[in-house]
C-alpha cells in the first residue's frame, strides 16, 4: 500500500512539472511605468530593480528553481499578490489618491522592514536593504509625493476625514 502511494506521488510530481503558469514578462516599454512621470534617481532605480521589481512590475527575473513545480506556482502567487499591492509598471494608470497612498505605504513598509519579504531575501541576498538603501527609497518615495503635491490639489491626493 505504501509503495502504491509513493508511486502515485512520484507520478504526480513528474506530471506537474509540465504544468506552469504564464511567466510575468512584458515586451517593450511600459507606458504607465512610474519612471515615465516621476524622476527615479539612478541609485533608487538600482535598489528597486534588485529588491522590488520582481514582484511589483510586469517583468520578473526568474531564478533557476522556478522551473520546478510546485515552486513556480508558489512564486507566481507571490508575484500576483505583489502586483495587486503595487505595480510600478501600471502605477500611473491608477487614480491619483491610489498613487499617493501607495507611496505612503511604500515608506511605511520599508521603515517597518516588511518589504522586501523575508521569503524573498532568503534566496535573493542582494535584495536585503541596508539602512542607507532604505533611506534612499524613502527619500525617493517622499519626492514622488512632493511632486504630486506640487502638481495637484491636496484633496485630490488624500481623502478628507
Amino acid at each position: 500500500m505504501l509503495k502504491k502511494i509513493l508511486l502515485f506521488l512520484l507520478a504526480a510530481l513528474i506530471i506537474i512539472q509540465f504544468i506552469h503558469p504564464a511567466k510575468n514578462k512584458s515586451e517593450g516599454p511600459q507606458p504607465n511605468y512610474i519612471g515615465n512621470s516621476f524622476a527615479i534617481p539612478e541609485n533608487a532605480n538600482t535598489i528597486l530593480k534588485k529588491a522590488c521589481y520582481d514582484c511589483h512590475s510586469n517583468n520578473t527575473r526568474y531564478p533557476w528553481y522556478a522551473k520546478l513545480q510546485p515552486v513556480h506556482w508558489w512564486l507566481d502567487k507571490h508575484i500576483r499578490e505583489g502586483k495587486k499591492h503595487i505595480n510600478y509598471d501600471e502605477y500611473t494608470n491608477r487614480p491619483l489618491r491610489y498613487q499617493y497612498h501607495k507611496m505612503e505605504e511604500t515608506i511605511e513598509m520599508i521603515k517597518e522592514g516588511e518589504m522586501p519579504l523575508n521569503s524573498y531575501t532568503w534566496t535573493h541576498k542582494d535584495a536585503r536593504l541596508s539602512a542607507e538603501e532604505k533611506e534612499i527609497l524613502i527619500s525617493w518615495a517622499n519626492s514622488v509625493m512632493d511632486t504630486m503635491k506640487a502638481q495637484y490639489p491636496i484633496d485630490s491626493l488624500v481623502r478628507k476625514r
